[in-house]
């Protein structure tokens, strides 16, 4: 049985004919506006001064009504276009019944503008207007987003595009914004509760009856109960993708379900720039336009060296901008989630009203022991389910070393005594270190995926000096208890990681949980290297995958208190989440 067949009616296919409908389009601000691309599509606002009016719209993306929050009236909120080294001044009017919040997503500037509720300043109160005001030190694509509730979730969300001062390094004829983000007409705070009560209750794709069957065919009777009591023993779920799925998100391209089929106009053999945002507030997308190659050119708003791929998968918080030259008629942009149970989809096309086939949803796979337990080397030792008073002794969270030898990344892990206790659930003894593997669902697919082995940011690292002390943290959690967190310790029971005032510093990031994290560092570049120290890429988010250990380096030369934390709003919400003082 398909993902397809499995799950109940395909909000996502179905949609509505327009692809969503948003009642009523204020335009506000003293911007420049500029009409958008298509009907479809955000408002554009281009200058240095900006009113933003957060409140609420009915929209309908499924057949039902909602409301949604919105800015000036829009969802996706409006593009905001700005220009590098110039100051720009946004004004913020929260016009609705709670506090709100903007957060400027990988923006280099004070901590006092970072809008970040708790943290950088109070919020923002209803009836209340905030005004942010920094100089644009960075060119590239970036977004912006709420950093209050699960407002993130139901609409506050938009497009940067920052014009760099030298002229773009790559040159194109045309450019497009390809926004994707996930709706759900529930409740989040309901859903959120029901994650809490039942950690799998939106998992579809669970082995069954069927599975074990074919298993059986496959390996023999024996080996099938092997493999199925090993996953019972260790109480975990080889289809744990992710926390929802297309039953539950109707997946959205610039504001548009499937059936809208957003489009992008193009003249044949034209250079086409496709600026790619993961603005979802809980999914990985899978990306690829059949028939055309991606030439990657920019991530995280950071230009690297162009490499060329067929696809590649992306977490919130994450931007990546591409080339295309097309030479057919229409192609289809099509990003289906990392779980397989929904996608969403636009056109490229030389006229309104094309349509490119979509292509089949591919079948889930399970995660593998690897993607479980790290390497292979140490058995099922590596995979630590008891709380011994062994490990009781291991250390105290926020570990590290400092002095000399830091040119390498450490490899000797360093659990913290925290992490033995009921908010983890499992702990990798071994992790893998590298940084080619495209990740589950991806591998040996027939495509060229990218891997972030293949990125690499143009002008090397801004910091050029060797890390003065390592700090490593892991990624925990519980998936019974559905709780997240570093340490083992959610956010609220953790105190503040601090990093001294201009100091070079590496960041070791071990994932000892089930799921792939995009973690994002407010305020700072991370700097990922290999597991030889050698640089990769700059980036402001940054997926670390199951059993995987990451590391890169920070120069901390933002003074202020800033938010560390994966960016799947549920998981930030659950507990994944540190304060980061920076004096």
């Amino acid at each position: 049985m398909t993902a397809k067949t499995m799950l109940p009616r395909r909000r996502f296919i179905q949609g509505l004919a327009a692809g969503g409908l948003l009642l009523g389009l204020p335009t506000l601000g003293s911007a420049r506006e500029k009409a958008p691309a298509s009907a479809t599509q955000a408002p554009v606002l281009e200058g240095t001064d900006f009113h933003l009016v957060i409140g609420q719209q009915r929209v309908n993306f499924t057949g039902s009504s909602r409301t949604a929050t919105t800015v000036n009236g829009s969802l996706p909120a409006p593009t905001l276009v700005w220009r590098e080294g110039q100051e720009v001044t946004i004004k913020v009017t929260n016009q609705l019944a709670v506090p709100s919040s903007i957060h400027w997503h990988g923006m280099i500037l004070p901590f006092q503008m970072d809008g970040v509720p708790g943290i950088s300043f109070r919020g923002i109160a209803p009836g209340e207007t905030f005004t942010y005001r920094f100089k644009v030190r960075q060119s590239g694509t970036y977004w912006y987003h709420s950093h209050s509730g699960f407002q993130e979730m139901t609409g506050l969300y938009g497009a940067i595009v920052i014009k760099p001062a030298a002229g773009e390094r790559f040159k194109a004829d045309r450019e497009h914004l390809v926004l994707l983000s996930d709706w759900t007409d529930e409740e989040p705070m309901a859903l959120f509760s029901k994650l809490k009560a039942q950690s799998d209750y939106g998992n579809y794709i669970r082995p069954t009856a069927g599975d074990f069957i074919k298993d059986v065919s496959r390996y023999g009777l024996g080996k099938a109960m092997d493999k199925r009591r090993m996953w019972n023993q260790m109480r975990m779920n080889p289809t744990d993708l992710a926390d929802l799925g297309g039953d539950t998100f109707t997946y959205l391209l610039n504001g548009n379900n499937p059936a809208g089929n957003w489009t992008g106009l193009f003249k044949p053999g034209e250079k086409l720039r496709l600026r790619f945002i993961n603005g979802s507030s809980n999914s990985f997308f899978d990306v690829r336009i059949p028939g055309l190659k991606l030439q990657v050119i920019q991530a995280d708003g950071q230009d690297v060296e162009p490499v060329t791929v067929d696809e590649f998968r992306f977490g919130a918080g994450e931007t990546l901008d591409v080339l295309v030259t097309p030479k057919n008629d229409a192609y289809c942009l099509f990003a289906q989630s990392m779980d397989r149970t929904g996608y969403a989809a636009g056109t490229l096309a030389v006229r309104p009203g094309l349509k490119a086939p979509v292509p089949a949803l591919e079948a889930p796979q399970w995660l593998t022991m690897t993607d479980m337990m790290g390497s292979m080397d140490m058995g099922h030792g590596k995979m630590a389910m008891d709380h011994t008073m062994a490990g009781m002794q291991m250390g105290a969270m926020d570990h590290g070393r400092q002095g000399m030898g830091l040119a390498v990344p450490s490899k000797k892990v360093r659990h913290a005594s925290s992490e033995y206790g009921p908010s983890v659930d499992m702990r990798v003894d071994s992790p893998r270190t590298n940084l080619d593997d495209p990740g589950v669902g991806l591998r040996n697919n027939g495509r060229r995926v990218l891997t972030l082995a293949d990125l690499a940011t143009i002008g090397g690292p801004l910091d050029q000096r060797e890390p003065g002390r390592e700090l490593e943290l892991h990624l925990t959690g519980n998936m019974e208890r559905y709780s997240w967190s570093f340490d083992g310790l959610e956010f609220g029971k953790s105190t503040p990681v601090h990093f001294r005032h201009g100091e070079r510093l590496r960041v070791i990031l071990q994932n000892d949980t089930m799921m792939t994290h995009p973690m994002h560092l407010h305020g700072m570049w991370s700097e990922l290297e290999d597991d030889k120290g050698n640089f990769v890429a700059r980036k402001h988010t940054i997926p670390v995958q199951p059993a995987q250990r990451i590391s890169f380096r920070v120069t901390a030369d933002a003074l202020g208190r800033w938010a560390w934390h994966c960016h799947l709003l549920f998981h930030m919400d659950a507990g994944m989440f540190r304060e980061v003082v920076v004096a």
